[in-house]
């Protein structure tokens, strides 16, 4: 917390010197900072500041006409307009507190569960923030080709602060006795600088801190992991981080039975092809990828939930439910199981200090996957089983309109968040059914998640004078961000004009979605965008499926020029 005075004097504007008195206070009670205002108008002097406050204050903001050298030394005044206080009180409160607190140095780790758009855009937004704030940033991107400007242990040692802001769960052992502020990607995205001087007021000691005394390295442990749990955000972000450790499989998985029908047909798997490079390709992306796929989102949805311990039961549990034929709802089934079992035995298991180091490499696996691979075996995996079965005959037998109706469905879903959980949640459906030979939602997700960047982008070709000349930039990225499925190219367009641009997006996306499954598209790796389109058999039904995108993006461009209003004056 930062003690701060401000003088806001005028002559003829008292109306506002009041509102701009009260926007700081408001903000410096939000940011956790103490503030002493003196206003000055052509009334008076309304609350002059005491000396005990000049004393304690770190400086002084001082608004319009205002002068207090004689209380403050010039280095510890910062000067405002008036109408700077009034458009941006927490902005301005937030200059001062850097002025004169000086520069703090912040290290922040991004993720998303596809580790692609969002993790780059939630950095940018981190730097931009605290750039603009007065601090030194460096942010440790966990991507999906791996972390890059990772951080090292003097970038931590050195940090006043730790901002995670992750959709998925970050390994926080790095920061144990820092102080750390964890949240999502989206106040990132959104709002980095609002976001950086909300964590400077929130963050909280990880660990607990130092503290007097020797060392109790078991409660600082428990303080530790008790911290990370807090931080979680319930199921949708331990399902999330699952999706994240399974995409790579599914990926390589998917991709390498692509290259192995374009060399050896449909059959490759056959005997008629034993030996070849094609069978081999397939073997290991098929048989061996692809097998790993549910086992690594059952056993990282248990890490996010348990942490290292939850790993072992959870996968295991996920390979139970490969062989008895619950497929991914199965291993989505074991992962949680997994994860809040081996939480309750952490919790009710009280053993000795000296054998505490036993409960994570021993005890906890050991119960866990026994109690897990029990209750998957005799209790969870048969009704699971069934209900995939269940859904896989529905999936595969639909016709008309059943087909449409998916369509619409995961078409609308994909474009309505632009991959946030709504979003995600058609992809892992969608993904997750590739384990279960069901292409063709796939293959509607990815058409319906390339619509709405690409829409934009023609549509700020077509019709130029609905969008400023940013988003006519912006529109050249989307374009980019579109064709390689990356669907949050149209996040900048939406959260300008929301209520505009959403549906224009989810009506195309919904068209797109349509005639992918009414052609009966198949689309076998679940990612890549065109860039797979050209690997032979890795999509079915090719020229309908560049229909679908083609339709889709047309109609989302000329329902932006319905919607969207001219922006030139008459």
């Amino acid at each position: 917390m930062t003690r701060l005075s401000a003088v806001i004097a005028t002559k003829d504007r008292s109306t506002q010197v009041l509102l701009a008195a009260e926007a700081l206070r408001k903000a410096a009670a939000s940011a956790g900072h103490a503030l002493d205002i003196e206003t000055r108008t052509a009334d008076g002097v309304l609350s002059p500041l005491s000396d005990e406050a000049v004393a304690a204050s770190a400086g002084a903001l001082l608004v319009g006409s205002a002068t207090t050298t004689d209380r403050f030394p010039a280095a510890k005044t910062l000067a405002l307009t008036l109408d700077a206080v009034l458009a941006d009180p927490a902005g301005s409160l937030a200059k001062a507190v850097a002025a004169f607190a000086g520069a703090k140095k912040i290290v922040a780790i991004t993720s998303c569960p596809t580790g692609i758009a969002h993790t780059f855009m939630a950095a940018e937004g981190i730097e931009q923030g605290g750039k603009a704030l007065g601090h030194q940033v460096k942010v440790e991107t966990q991507g999906s080709v791996g972390a890059q400007n990772t951080l090292s242990a003097e970038d931590i040692a050195a940090a006043d602060l730790v901002l995670i802001a992750a959709d998925t769960n970050v390994d926080m052992s790095r920061f144990a006795g820092k102080l750390v502020y964890s949240t999502g990607t989206k106040g990132a995205i959104n709002d980095g600088k609002a976001l950086v001087a909300k964590a400077f007021a929130e963050a909280v000691r990880q660990g607990g801190g130092a503290a007097s005394g020797p060392r109790d390295l078991a409660a600082e442990v428990a303080a530790d992991k008790a911290a990370r749990a807090a931080q979680r955000s319930g199921p949708y972000k331990h399902l999330m981080t699952g999706v994240s450790y399974m995409l790579p499989f599914v990926v390589a998985g998917g991709l390498l039975i692509a290259i192995a029908f374009a060399l050896g047909g449909i059959y490759v798997y056959d005997d008629a092809h034993k030996d070849t490079l094609g069978q081999a390709l397939f073997l290991i992306g098929a048989k061996n990828g692809f097998a790993l796929m549910v086992p690594m989102l059952a056993g990282f949805i248990a890490y996010s939930i348990a942490d290292r311990p939850g790993i072992a039961p959870g996968a295991i549990g996920g390979m139970l439910a490969g062989s008895i034929g619950a497929g991914f709802l199965g291993g989505i089934a074991a992962g949680f199981l997994a994860g809040y079992v081996v939480s309750f035995l952490n919790k009710s298991i009280q053993l000795p200090r000296t054998l505490e180091g036993l409960k994570p490499v021993l005890i906890l696996p050991l119960l866990g996957t026994a109690i897990v691979g029990l209750l998957m075996i005799y209790v969870i995996g048969t009704p699971v089983a069934q209900i995939l079965a269940a859904m896989t005959a529905f999936l595969k037998g639909m016709e008309g309109a059943n087909a449409v109706l998916l369509g619409v469905i995961i078409g609308a879903m994909m474009a309505f968040d632009m991959g946030g959980p709504v979003n995600k949640a058609a992809y892992t459906f969608a993904t997750g059914l590739l384990a279960s030979g069901i292409y063709t939602p796939m293959a509607a997700a990815m058409v319906a998640g390339m619509t709405p960047p690409l829409g934009l982008a023609l549509a700020t070709k077509l019709f130029a004078d609905r969008f400023t000349a940013d988003e006519h930039e912006a529109g050249n990225a989307a374009a980019v961000l579109g064709i390689s499925f990356i669907t949050e190219g149209a996040i900048p367009f939406a959260a300008r004009d929301p209520f505009r641009v959403i549906p224009s997006l989810m009506a195309g996306s919904a068209v797109a979605g349509v005639i992918s499954m009414v052609v009966g598209a198949e689309l076998h790796v679940p990612h890549g965008g065109i860039f797979v389109l050209p690997i032979p058999n890795a999509v079915s039904h090719l020229v309908g499926y560049l229909v679908a995108l083609v339709a889709g993006t047309v109609v989302t461009a000329i329902l932006l020029r319905v919607l969207k209003p001219s922006l030139k004056v008459a």
